[in-house]
Formats: C-alpha cells, sequence, structure tokens
C-alpha cells in the first residue's frame, strides 16, 4: 500500500491542530482542577513553595484543636473558681450568722463587786448630799408705794371687790286675778256642788249618776299634771305632779291647783256651785287636759281647751329683790322670756339657763347636784332651771346671784347623792339685793369678770347698755399691807422638781375622809403634789407647799388633815428681808418653773426679772472609790488596764460608759445594776469561752480593792440551747467545705482539671517551640487553708468565729487572685488561638495564589483554543477538498 503523501499546508494546519488540541486538553485541565500548577512540570517553584505552605497550614491546623481545648479547660477552671467563690460567700454567711447569735455562755467569766450607791453615771459610790438654800428676788406687799417687802403672813388673795347697780331696780308687781268656772251640780239640778261635794258626786243636773271625772282623767296646771284616781288624798310625785282621788272633795281639789301654780295670796274656792280659780301673784294659771277639754267641761272649765287666769298688773312699782322672779307678764324683772340656752360666764365658769324643770330623783345626772332651781357640778359650773312655762319662770334674782357665787368662789357646793348643799365659803361676802341694787361681789381669790346677755344685764341694773349681744363687766380686786403687792391669779402653777403646786381660788375644804391632806390653806396628796387655797392662803402657805414637793417637809395623811414633819438634815424654807429662802432639800437639785404669774409673783424669775426658772444645786460630796485605781493585767493580747475613778475630767473615769473604754481594749466589758450598785466585769464576746485571771491574763488589782471586795473570777458558764446553735452552724459549714471539694473536683474538660493539680501545656507552632505551661492548684479546702470545724471548739465564741472568718477571707483573696492568673491565661490562649487560624489563612491564601489558575482567563483560552480547533479542522478539510478535486480531474 501506498503512503499517504501530504502536501505542506495540510501538514502545517494538521501540525497546528494538534498544537491547538494539546493547549485546549492543558486548558481543560486547569479549569477542572482550578489550578494552573498542577505538578511540579507545570511550574517546579510554584508547585514545592506552594506544597511547603500547605504543609505548615496543616500542621499548625492540627494544634488549632489542642489550643481550643485548652481555652475550654481554663473556662472549665474559672466557671469553677465561680462556683467556689459563692461556696465561700455562703461559709461566710454562716461565721457571721454564729457572731450574730446569742452568745455561746450564759455566764461569761466574770469578777463582780457591790458598790453602794454606784449608778451608771456616778461608778464611785454614794455621795453624800447636803441641803442648800437658794434666794428669790425681793418680794413686797400691797402697801402703797410698792416699797414694804413681804413677810410669810402676807395673803395671796386680794381684797374682795364689787359690781354693784347705781339706782334701785324697780318691777311692777302682780295682782291676784280670779275666774270662775260653769255651775257644777251634786245630783239633780237643784244641788248646787259645794267645796265639801266630792269629786266623784259631780253630775250634769239632768241626772243623779256622776258624770264628772272619772279615773284616769287628767289636767295640766302650769306643765304639772293632776291624775284622777279611784281613792285617795292629793300626793305629789318628784316630778311635781299630782294624784287625787275621786273621794276627794273639790277644796281639796283647789288647793292642790294652787299648791302647783304657788298661789299663797288668796286661796281658790267653790263659790255659787263654781269653782273660783285665783292666779295669786307668782305666775299665771294654765288649765288643759288630756282629753280635748273634755275633762274641763267636767268641771265646769269648759268652753274650750284651755282654762286661763292670768295675773293682774299692780297698780304700783316695788323694788326688785331675790325672790323676784326672771321674767313674768307681771311682777317680774322682766316680761320677756330668757332664751334657753342663754349662758353667763363668770371667771371662765359657766351659767346656763335651761327652759325645763329641775331634774329629781334618778334623772339628776352624775356628778351634778341640785338645789331648788340651781343645778351645779361642784366646781362652779351650774344651770338655773326655767321651767317649761313661756310667759312666766319660778327662777328668781337670788338665783342667778347664788350661781354667780358659786362661780367666782364665793359660795361653794357639795355634793350627796344629787343633792347639792350650797354655803358661803368662810371670810367671803355673798352678792345680794338690797333696796332693789343688785351688788356682786368677788371673792378675795379672783378678781370680777362677768359676761352675759346686755339685756339682761341692764334688767340687773348692772349696766344702761341695751342690746341682746354679749357684755362683760370686770372689776381687779385691790391689795393692802396685808396682801402681796402681786396677786397670784386663779389657776396658776409651780412645777417643783417634777410635782405640781395649783393655785385655786375657793375656800378650803373642811379635813375629812375624802380630804386627807388638809394642812392650813394647802391641800397636799402626800406625793408632793398640792394645792394652795388663794381666798385665805399666805406666803408661809407657798412656802410650806414648795417644801412637800422637795421633800424637805413630809406629810402624813389623815381623816383629821395632815400632819407635816421637817425631814432631818433639811431646814424648812422660809421668807427674809423679803425674799424666800428656798431649801433644795437632799433628794435632788431645785427646779421650778410655772404658769400663769405665780413665777413672777413671787419673784421667782432672776435678776432680769423675765427668766422662766428658778433652779439651785444641793451641796454634794464624791464616793468612796474617788481616787482610787483599777489593774487588769493583759487580758489574750489585750491592752492592760490601769483606770483612776475621779470626776471624768483629766483622764479620770467616773461613768460605766467611760470604764467599757479602757476595758474594751483588753477584751472585757463591764455592766452595772443601778438599784443594787453591783459591778461585774466580764470577758467580751469574742473571748466568751476564756477565763480571766489565770494563765490567760486579766489579773485584777488597784488600790480600789482597799475598798472593794471582788468575786473571785469564775469561770464562763456555756448556754446549752446557744451552744446547739452554733452546733447547728457548724454542721452547715463542713457541709459547704464538702462543697468546696468536690466543686473543685468537677471543674474538669477532656481529662485536665486546673483546680485539681494538673498542668495544661499547649503548642502554638509546628516546630514546638512555641508553648505555653499552665500549672493548675489544689483548690480543695486544705488547698483554701480551710478545715471541717468541730462542734465545742469552733464558733465557740466571737473570737473562735472570726478566727474562722479570716480563713474564709483569705480564701477568698486566693480565688480572686487564681482566677486574675487563670483569666490572664485564658487571654494569652486565645490570642494565639485567634493569630493561628489567620496565620493559617495567610499560608493558604499564599499557596492559592501560586498555583490557583485564573479561572475567567482559562475559560477565555478554552473558548479561544475551541475556536482556533474549529478554523483548522475547517482549513483542513478545504485543502483535502481541493485535492480530491485535482484527483477527480485526473479520473
Amino acid at each position: 500500500m501506498s503512503g499517504i503523501v501530504l502536501s505542506n499546508a495540510v501538514r502545517q494546519n494538521l501540525s497546528s491542530l494538534q498544537a491547538t488540541a494539546d493547549l485546549l486538553a492543558t486548558t481543560q485541565s486547569r479549569l477542572s482542577s482550578g489550578k494552573k500548577v498542577n505538578t511540579a512540570l507545570d511550574n517546579p517553584t510554584n508547585f514545592f513553595t506552594a506544597a511547603s505552605l500547605d504543609s505548615r497550614a496543616s500542621d499548625i491546623n492540627n494544634l488549632l484543636d489542642g489550643i481550643g481545648n485548652g481555652v475550654q479547660i481554663l473556662q472549665a477552671a474559672n466557671t469553677g473558681i465561680t462556683s467556689l467563690n459563692k461556696l465561700v460567700d455562703s461559709a461566710k454567711s454562716i461565721a457571721n450568722q454564729a457572731l450574730q447569735t446569742v452568745a455561746g455562755y450564759a455566764t461569761k467569766s466574770n469578777v463582780s463587786a457591790t458598790i453602794s450607791g454606784a449608778t451608771a453615771d456616778d461608778l464611785r459610790g454614794t455621795q453624800s448630799f447636803s441641803n442648800a438654800v437658794a434666794s428669790s428676788n425681793v418680794v413686797f406687799d400691797g402697801s402703797a408705794g410698792g416699797a414694804t417687802t413681804a413677810s410669810g403672813s402676807d395673803l395671796l388673795g386680794g381684797v374682795a371687790v364689787s359690781i354693784a347697780a347705781a339706782t334701785a331696780v324697780t318691777a311692777l308687781g302682780a295682782a291676784d286675778n280670779t275666774a270662775l268656772g260653769s255651775a257644777l251640780t251634786v245630783g239633780t239640778a237643784s244641788g248646787a256642788a259645794t267645796g265639801t261635794s266630792k269629786i266623784s258626786d259631780l253630775t250634769n243636773g239632768l241626772t243623779a249618776t256622776a258624770t264628772g271625772p272619772a279615773a284616769g282623767d287628767a289636767i295640766t296646771v302650769n306643765g304639772k299634771t293632776i291624775t284622777f284616781t279611784t281613792a285617795g288624798a292629793a300626793k305629789a310625785d318628784s316630778e311635781g305632779n299630782y294624784t287625787i282621788g275621786l273621794d276627794q272633795d273639790l277644796t281639796a281639789l283647789t288647793k292642790t291647783i294652787d299648791a302647783m301654780n304657788n298661789n299663797t295670796t288668796n286661796a281658790s274656792t267653790v263659790t255659787g256651785g263654781k269653782l273660783e280659780l285665783h292666779s295669786g301673784t307668782n305666775s299665771p294659771l294654765t288649765i288643759s287636759d288630756n282629753a280635748g277639754g273634755a275633762v274641763l267641761a267636767k268641771l265646769g272649765l269648759g268652753g274650750s281647751t284651755e282654762f286661763k287666769v292670768d295675773t293682774a298688773a299692780a297698780t304700783a312699782s316695788a323694788n326688785i329683790s331675790a325672790s323676784t322672779q326672771l321674767f313674768n307678764s307681771h311682777g317680774g324683772l322682766s316680761s320677756t322670756a330668757i332664751a334657753d340656752g342663754t349662758t353667763l360666764s363668770v371667771n371662765g365658769k359657766t351659767i346656763t339657763f335651761k327652759t325645763s324643770d329641775a331634774p329629781q330623783g334618778n334623772n339628776i345626772a352624775s356628778g351634778t347636784g341640785v338645789l331648788g332651781r340651781i343645778g351645779t357640778d361642784g366646781n362652779g359650773n351650774s344651770t338655773i332651771y326655767l321651767g317649761n312655762q313661756s310667759n312666766f319662770t319660778n327662777a328668781t334674782v337670788g338665783d342667778v346671784l347664788t350661781a354667780i357665787d358659786l362661780a367666782n368662789g364665793v359660795k361653794s357646793a357639795s355634793i350627796s347623792n344629787g343633792v347639792a348643799t350650797i354655803s358661803t365659803s368662810a371670810g367671803q361676802t355673798p352678792s345680794s339685793v338690797a333696796a332693789g341694787i343688785v351688788t356682786i361681789n368677788s371673792s378675795s381669790g379672783a378678781d370680777l369678770n362677768l359676761t352675759g346677755p346686755t339685756d339682761l344685764l341692764k334688767n340687773l341694773g348692772l349696766t344702761t347698755a341695751t342690746g341682746s349681744g354679749p357684755l362683760t363687766l370686770t372689776k381687779q380686786r385691790t391689795t393692802d399691807g396685808t396682801t402681796l403687792g402681786t396677786l397670784i391669779a386663779d389657776g396658776s402653777t409651780l412645777n417643783v422638781n417634777g410635782k405640781t403646786i395649783t393655785f385655786k381660788n375657793a375656800a378650803v375644804p373642811t379635813a375629812s375622809a375624802s380630804h386627807t391632806g388638809i394642812s392650813g390653806n394647802v391641800e397636799t396628796d402626800g406625793n408632793g403634789n398640792s394645792t394652795v387655797y388663794l381666798q385665805k392662803g399666805t406666803l408661809d402657805d407657798v412656802l410650806k407647799a414648795v417644801d412637800l414637793a422637795t421633800g424637805v417637809r413630809k406629810a402624813t395623811l389623815g381623816n383629821a388633815g395632815a400632819v407635816i414633819s421637817t425631814a432631818s438634815g433639811t431646814a424648812n424654807s422660809s421668807i427674809t428681808s423679803g425674799m424666800l429662802k428656798l431649801s433644795t432639800g437632799l433628794q435632788s437639785d431645785l427646779s421650778i418653773t410655772g404658769t400663769g404669774n405665780a413665777m413672777a409673783a413671787l419673784g421667782l424669775t432672776g435678776p432680769s426679772g423675765t427668766d422662766s426658772s428658778f433652779s439651785a444645786t444641793r451641796g454634794a460630796s464624791a464616793g468612796s472609790l474617788n481616787g482610787k485605781s483599777l489593774t487588769f493585767t493583759s487580758f489574750n493580747g489585750g491592752a492592760g488596764v490601769n483606770v483612776t475613778f475621779g470626776d471624768g475630767t483629766n483622764g479620770t473615769v467616773k461613768s460605766l460608759a467611760q470604764l467599757n473604754v479602757a476595758l474594751a481594749a483588753n477584751n472585757m466589758s463591764a455592766s452595772i445594776d443601778n438599784a443594787t450598785g453591783k459591778l461585774t466585769i466580764s470577758t467580751s464576746n469574742d473571748f466568751a469561752s476564756h477565763s480571766m485571771g489565770g494563765s490567760e491574763g486579766g489579773v485584777l488589782g488597784g488600790t480600789a480593792l482597799t475598798t472593794l471586795t471582788f468575786s473571785t473570777p469564775q469561770a464562763p458558764v456555756a448556754d446549752v440551747n446557744a451552744q446547739n446553735t452554733r452546733a447547728g452552724l457548724v454542721k452547715q459549714f463542713n457541709d459547704i467545705l464538702n462543697q468546696i471539694k468536690t466543686t473543685a473536683q468537677d471543674a474538669s474538660f477532656n481529662g485536665v482539671n486546673l483546680l485539681n493539680g494538673d498542668t495544661l501545656k499547649l503548642v502554638f507552632n509546628e516546630t514546638g517551640k512555641s508553648t505555653i505551661s499552665i500549672q493548675g492548684v489544689t483548690f480543695d479546702p486544705t488547698g483554701l487553708g480551710l478545715s471541717d470545724l468541730s462542734s465545742g471548739t469552733d464558733f465557740i465564741d466571737n473570737n473562735a468565729t472570726n478566727a474562722v472568718l479570716t480563713k474564709l477571707s483569705a480564701a477568698s483573696t486566693t480565688l480572686r487572685s487564681q482566677a486574675s492568673a487563670f483569666g490572664s491565661n485564658l487571654s494569652v490562649v486565645q490570642a494565639r488561638q485567634d493569630f493561628s487560624k489567620s496565620l493559617i489563612n495567610v499560608l493558604q491564601t499564599g499557596s492559592a495564589n501560586l498555583t490557583l489558575a485564573d479561572t475567567n482567563e482559562e475559560a477565555a483560552n478554552s473558548q479561544a483554543l475551541s475556536t482556533r480547533q474549529s478554523i483548522a479542522v475547517s482549513a483542513l478539510s478545504l485543502a483535502n477538498q481541493s485535492q480530491q478535486g485535482v484527483l477527480q480531474l485526473l479520473r
């Protein structure tokens, strides 16, 4: 077979096509692998350099796992330390609870001695006091000129004064008036009734059958009731209401009506068969019934629901008297009624007018006494009962004057079972009406101050002013050589050493079972509180009351009055040259304050005359320990004690507080029973389980031992309950330690525990030259310096507890320090971890830059080579077709 002969052009095209195919295969290989250097043949330098970089990156990447484990091991250790810190804090809480628990000993080791009279304020013992005397300012009597010094007999009250009407007061008197009823019959119409006719015999004149009042019928006379009963004489109850039997005659009925109307002028009677009723001169007569006038008709008083007989006007006026009614249509002080609730005020006491009858029996309020138309509380407040009639009252001018005298102390009232007994106080002049002139007198114990409705005061002749509004009348007492120059006001007080002296405008009560403290013009309660009665009281009485308050004088109470004696070692207060010489007594220093004007009146306001208090100090000397020393040797490492008792200055010790300051530095403390003076010096709570006076120190000494006898040092006595409580805390503490142990054991990761003594070694590079070695710690209780506690030894007192707290604080410090070290190590390891990751990325990037193909470039090359190959194939095909044509021609 002959060989195929190719032309040069074909051969060149074929050769080009083969080269293009080779290039295309290379490009396709790069695109498929992503690398332009796949073998050493592609680029020996880049291939081997990239292989070296990839190998190093792989080695470092292999180390990253170990580094990551190291991070977790350190984090596990830090987590363990955090938990251990919390457990240590819990242990501290238990120890602090032990500190706050009641001391484990009912009695701590101590020594004691009794110092007579010693108190917490002054340990030196009983002071001896002596009476001292303080002087007041000069006090003057009431002589003209005000320059005569006062004496003990000068009266505290002044000279009584009065307010009197300028002219006589007159009133038009009342005259008797009369009225006749209808004819009354007994039996038939021809039988006219007489005074002896029985009420039950009254008829209507048409029949013999009785038609008069029946049992149960009633009539009302000036607000009071007459009730008809079957039989029985007329009888009044405590309220002024009457019953009368039907078997009584008409004269008995008219007498009852007159009694109820206070008619004493002309008696009512039966005239010509008719009831002839008289008003009298005291008040109008008004009669009604409970049956709309039917009962009145049975008595011949019909025609209306009321039967009235008014008083007649007298023909001439007359001076008023104590018996003059306060108001009446005729003959009263006024024809106008006084309104219910109207009041007079006298020296702060109240007189109230009330439009009702005075209460009787069980209706009298507790603490109130009634006499006639006056009710009083016994303290100067009164009620004047006007009755319930709108046009007259039985209350009189005399009632008003009595009430005023009760209010201003001129009269006094005693109350028993609701009944008041009113009497004029000794040495006082009651208010009065004489020749129509009203005179109101003050007492000697208080000025006169009267406030009331202007018209009422005008009606009494005490003013010429008119009007319904209030008006005040005043009059001050005067002084003379028998009284103080400045009179003490009613209600003023002195407070002497906490006791109260009250000055009262009243007469001195009579000594009795209810007034056992009467002595002169002073009444004492036996405890230093007194009342000085101003009406007769003197400066000597004031001095007596002051001495009773200070204890200079003593009072023994009795039904016959108080017996006063002077305390030993003191002297009664006195007055010399007008100055009060006030004894302090022995019980306490003198301190006086007051209310009202008592301080000023008695010269107790100091040189300026404006001081609000007066004081004086007793004489005093120090107690038996003064100047003596007390020593203790050092106790359990404390500072030895050496103190000298004195007044508390210049380093001396006076009070318990000062002694405790000295003892505290030697782990001791002191207490005292103020009642007995027993001083006890004991160990502090920190050393409650320790004994003083022995090998631990605290040996007692000093010159005080020549005066005092201290007890032998006592050993501490355990408190079972407290020790049980502390034992429970020991158990809780030991449970915490067990948790510390197990927590430290559990703080491992991947078999490595830095809290259990393991060592962590990490390699950071492929050569093994860059490393870190982290030494673990042993953080079980022993490693932290902690150990189990023992009941009866630990937590037994504050000192033992504080020792445990010190160890716990050290453990906390160790944990915080190690946490900081592990934290620093963790930061280093994490930094190297981040560095290794970054380095691997750098190495891998460098390797890729040396071997990776540019896919865009290779894709373009692939496209170009494919096009070239296609063109070459087409060219080769055309060349072949040309040769085929030549062959056809040759054939």
